[in-house]
């Protein structure tokens, strides 16, 4: 039982070092010269397609793209949920069946939720 603990906390303890070495190999390598660092005006500028902006350059995106980004999310959490689900259902019975029905129930409800405030409606 420990030594399950003992392999959790190794992955952790290699996570936390993996990504402070990722933060912290650069530095290091400008510092020592080996990254060029050569800063100037024209680098630091702000770009998209190097083109300049005409116009206003702070432009609000449709929220409606929020409510279909919800809406794929919640399809994709059903899909991650239920495959280990459907792989283990012969051994979870009855109680998992109904464990996952609640869980269908949900996801459909707050698809119908959205349907009825017509936020999956393209205007």
């Amino acid at each position: 039982m420990l030594a399950d603990f003992g392999f959790v906390g190794l992955f952790i303890i290699v996570a936390i070092a993996f990504s402070a070495l990722l933060i912290i190999l650069p530095v290091v390598f400008r510092y020592l010269k080996i990254v060029p660092y050569n800063p100037n005006p024209i680098k630091n500028a702000t770009f998209e397609c190097g083109m300049e902006t005409i116009g206003r350059t702070w432009v609000q995106f449709n929220f409606r793209y929020y409510f279909y980004a919800l809406i794929f999310l919640a399809l994709d959490v059903l899909a991650v949920f239920l495959y280990p689900w459907a792989v283990e259902l012969r051994q979870l019975g009855t109680s998992g069946f109904l464990g996952a029905l609640v869980f269908i129930i949900v996801i459909v409800v707050g698809y119908l939720y959205a349907w009825q405030k017509k936020v999956l409606e393209w205007k």
